[in-house]
Parts: structure tokens; C-alpha cells; sequence
């Protein structure tokens, strides 16, 4: 038989959600995370959960009442998915077991950076001025200016105040940096109440 038609084992894509980046020793275990990520990560769960899972395993079902289960396409592919969707659902649910819910608009005024701040700063050789805002690991997004919480900028910025000069140690050598601004959202809540 061709090596392209054999089955492969079933157990060898069980360890992809470890290949996912992983919390610091120094967090305890802790997965900060903004409340509109951990709303994301939640909606993401329950939509996995009630909708994409169940309409999967009716058409496992449907594909396995068809007959010979070695070359029907439907349910091969049908319990490929319901695997990587099982393996979705593990993954959010340890990173929502885990997750500590840290509102950034508790910082708003505030001119210190702690986690959901924006920061403005600059380079000190090359005069780059850049902007940062520090979010959890499953939410940053590097093409919205958006770092993780752990990332060498985020924990080199964490604690600083606006005019601090800190040094950021990058792979071509230590880098001066300037705190130029620090911005935090408004309280969501605050409007609605107010």
C-alpha cells in the first residue's frame, strides 16, 4: 500500500495546544487578561461548545451510517475536526481556568504603566517614537501595536512612570529608551452609571 493512504496515529496531535505560548514561572500561574479578551476567549468556548461541536458530530454520524468508514471522506475529515475542536475547547478552558481578569480602566489618570497601559516612548539612539499597549498572552496582536504582558518590552516598561529612562536589552545589545506617554481606557461602566 502507497505510505500516502496509511492511517496516521491518531495521539500525535494532542500536544499542539503545549506548542502555544507559555506563562512565566514568575506569573504562579497566573493569565492576565483584559475583560474584553477574556470575553473573546469565553464567546470563542461557548460558540465551539453549542454550535461548531454538535453540527461536526451529526455529520460523523451521518458519514458513518454511510458505510465503509476507510475511504469516506466526510467522516475521516469529520473526526479530524472534532479532534482539533476538542483540542480547542481543553486549551481555552485551562487558559480560562487560569485567567485573571485585570481591568485597565482601574488605572485611568494614572501616569505609572501597569498591565492594559498604552505607552508612547522612544528610542534613544534612533529617535523612533513607538506605541505599546500591554495586553494578555492569548489577545496581543502585533499588528494592532498590541504586546503580551511577558514580552521583553511590556515587563522592561511594567512599573515605569512617564520621563523614566530605562534600558531595554534586545538581541544586538542593550537599547536606552524614553517613557514618552501613558494612557489608560475609561471606566466603561463609569458612563453608563454617571
Amino acid at each position: 500500500m502507497n505510505k500516502a493512504f496509511t492511517k496516521e496515529p491518531d495521539g500525535d496531535d494532542d500536544d499542539d495546544d503545549l506548542a502555544l505560548p507559555d506563562l512565566p514561572a514568575s506569573s504562579q500561574g497566573k493569565n492576565y487578561i483584559t475583560p474584553a479578551g477574556e470575553a473573546r476567549l469565553r464567546a470563542e468556548l461557548m460558540d465551539l461548545i453549542d454550535q461548531e461541536r454538535p453540527r461536526i458530530v451529526e455529520i460523523v454520524h451521518w458519514a458513518a451510517s454511510n458505510g465503509d468508514r476507510s475511504e469516506n471522506g466526510d467522516y475521516l475529515y469529520g473526526k479530524k475536526r472534532l479532534r482539533e475542536i476538542d483540542r480547542r475547547i481543553r486549551f481555552l478552558t485551562k487558559r480560562l481556568d487560569i485567567a485573571v481578569v485585570a481591568d485597565p480602566s482601574v488605572h485611568h489618570g494614572s501616569d505609572q504603566i501597569f498591565f492594559g497601559a498604552t505607552v508612547r516612548y522612544v528610542e534613544n539612539d534612533s529617535g523612533i517614537e513607538r506605541t505599546v499597549t500591554i495586553m494578555g498572552i492569548d489577545e496581543a496582536d502585533s499588528l494592532q501595536g498590541q504586546v503580551s504582558w511577558i514580552s521583553p518590552i511590556a515587563r522592561t516598561l511594567l512599573g515605569a512612570r512617564e520621563g523614566d529612562e530605562l534600558t531595554l536589552l534586545t538581541p544586538s545589545g542593550p537599547q536606552g529608551i524614553e517613557v514618552l506617554a501613558v494612557s489608560y481606557p475609561a471606566a466603561a461602566a463609569a458612563g453608563r452609571n454617571g
